[in-house]
């Protein structure tokens, strides 16, 4: 009985994939040939200048930036020490304790 139903649902089933597949043969026949490509906002890529222009750009944008001072560096170096130090410090704290619970509360020694 069902070896009956499954081949009704084939027989019902082959007209409609045949209709996929000529549809899809037919929008691959209306595609047209890719041109020139373009960008996402629809303008004309242009070819760039390579590695040169990327190092005379570059070394425009870092003329641009504002280099902190002696000062400012000192103490943004400063700051950064300090908070690894407090950081350091939480994780050998943390890592003793859950060290000695593992120990002595889960393994009982």
């Amino acid at each position: 009985m069902a070896r009956s139903a499954r081949t009704r649902r084939e027989k019902r089933d082959a007209p409609a994939q045949q209709d996929l597949a000529a549809r899809a043969r037919e929008r691959r026949r209306r595609v047209k040939a890719v041109g020139e490509t373009k960008a996402q906002t629809g303008q004309k890529r242009e070819r760039r200048g390579g590695a040169r222009q990327f190092v005379g750009e570059s070394y425009a944008e870092l003329r641009k930036v504002e280099w902190p001072g002696q000062r400012q560096l000192f103490s943004a170096s400063v700051v950064v020490i300090i908070a690894v130090a407090v950081v350091g410090l939480f994780l050998w704290a943390s890592d003793e304790v859950f060290s000695r619970l593992v120990r002595d509360v889960l393994l009982n020694r």
